[in-house]
């Protein structure tokens, strides 16, 4: 796909005007980067769909590792090797975790070699229904889907090829399945190869390009696509702002700008133009769409500068275009969400999975509660009794530990912001 050209919508002198009307590249080339930074402004409602997302992605991942065992059981000390992909806070040990929701997991003991009883874990009826529903929509209902978004992943990249620690760390957002190296890449030998890398990590790498799936989220959303129309990102800019005249010609302006595929190569755009910004962008607006909550951790993005072939500081766009992108500090982390994706909080396209996700999350807030109200005194009983266990063990991995308080609950529920600003891409043809 050719860079996009248009007639210039700029004054210029009239030499320079007499030359970009024969070359437009050269004029679009000519336009600088703007320097407009807005303030951050808090949206509970945005944070609302964030709050509970690491405790979510923890009990989905220690469902996901006991499921995948034949006997749907494992011990502690094994879920805890996986500490690094369930996020939680350094202060929280995974046991402490695991029994604040005893609807979801249930805990037994077995002897080790030395005869101490270890804590074991498997998942209760519910949760087994769910995680085979789950199973059922991976392998079966929505394989190709998370096939193609895998694909997709990789076409972005310069390169075809991404390391397997940056895939983990984005299979949560992908909704790729537990084991995905075996389960699903081991069994497509003809688009897939693992690759060694310079570092001595390994690599996946995308075999064969599809056409058919390089084209963008926003560009197949618009009817009738063809090189001489322009396409702008859906804009929500929401009370506190307090834009100025200046800012808001400004971005009237950036929206008109050439859109660049994030799938062609655009190594011909100065990365000091407002043109690159709009293509820096148009990328993680594509990265968030094929994510499956279109939201996705600030550091996990910061980690992919050089597959995309990202400027430094690019993760400026985020403070740059808070109608497009919106920064929750929620959970001690930055997570960087799409606001077109949502409407009052909640998701307005629903994938399959992220329905799976809020049968998770709604068993969780049972549990939670239900716990917190004393119904499960039995596992508190248990808890005391692991205290005694960890005597003889030591500091080990699998101890117990005090049960802390999770503030889960307290963002759910928030007010509405009123939106000021609203922008839907037209169509604009020059």
């Amino acid at each position: 796909m050719m860079f996009q050209q248009r007639r210039s919508w700029r004054s210029f002198d009239d030499v320079y005007s007499s030359i970009a009307y024969f070359h437009p590249f050269i004029q679009i080339q000519k336009r600088n980067l703007v320097n407009v930074k807005l303030k951050w402004v808090k949206d509970t409602v945005l944070d609302s769909a964030v709050s509970n997302g690491a405790q979510l992605k923890a009990t989905c991942t220690l469902v996901s590792l006991i499921g995948s065992n034949p006997d749907y059981t494992l011990p502690v000390y094994c879920l805890s090797r996986y500490r690094g992909q369930l996020g939680l806070p350094s202060d929280l040990k995974v046991s402490s975790f695991i029994r604040r929701y005893p609807n979801i997991f249930q805990e037994f003991y077995r002897p080790d070699s030395r005869g101490t009883p270890v804590p074991w874990y498997s998942l209760t009826p519910e949760t087994l229904d769910i995680y085979n529903q789950e199973t059922r929509l991976v392998y079966e209902d929505c394989y190709e889907d998370i096939l193609n978004r895998l694909q997709k992943l990789l076409m972005l990249t310069k390169e075809r090829l991404l390391p397997l620690q940056t895939i983990d760390q984005l299979r949560w957002d992908l909704g790729l399945p537990y084991d995905y190296e075996n389960k699903l890449v081991a069994k497509r030998p003809e688009l897939f190869s693992f690759v060694k890398l310079p570092d001595e990590r390994v690599g996946l790498k995308l075999l064969i390009w599809d056409d058919s799936l390089a084209v963008s989220h926003l560009e197949s959303k618009i009817e009738s696509c063809r090189k001489s129309w322009i396409i702008g990102f859906s804009y929500r800019i929401h009370r506190g702002f307090g834009l100025k005249k200046k800012c808001m010609e400004w971005l009237n302006e950036w929206q008109k700008l050439p859109y660049t595929s994030p799938y062609v190569d655009a190594s011909h755009l100065d990365p000091r133009t407002d043109v690159s910004e709009k293509r820096i962008v148009g990328v993680f607006h594509e990265l968030l769409h094929l994510t499956i909550l279109r939201k996705m951790e600030r550091r996990n993005v910061s980690n992919m500068r050089w597959p995309l072939a990202m400027p430094q500081k690019f993760t400026k766009v985020f403070d740059r275009h808070p109608g497009i992108f919106y920064l929750s500090k929620k959970g001690g982390t930055q997570t960087v969400v799409l606001r077109e994706a949502y409407d009052r909080g909640r998701l307005i396209e629903h994938h399959p999975l992220a329905d799976i996700r809020e049968k998770y999350s709604s068993m969780m807030k049972t549990g939670f509660l239900d716990r917190s109200r004393g119904l499960y005194k039995k596992e508190r009983k248990k808890g005391s009794e692991d205290d005694l266990v960890n005597m003889s063990f030591g500091a080990n991995c699998f101890e117990s530990e005090t049960e802390t308080e999770c503030d889960m609950l307290s963002d759910y529920e928030s007010d509405e912001t009123t939106s000021l600003y609203k922008w839907d891409p037209p169509l604009v043809r020059w």
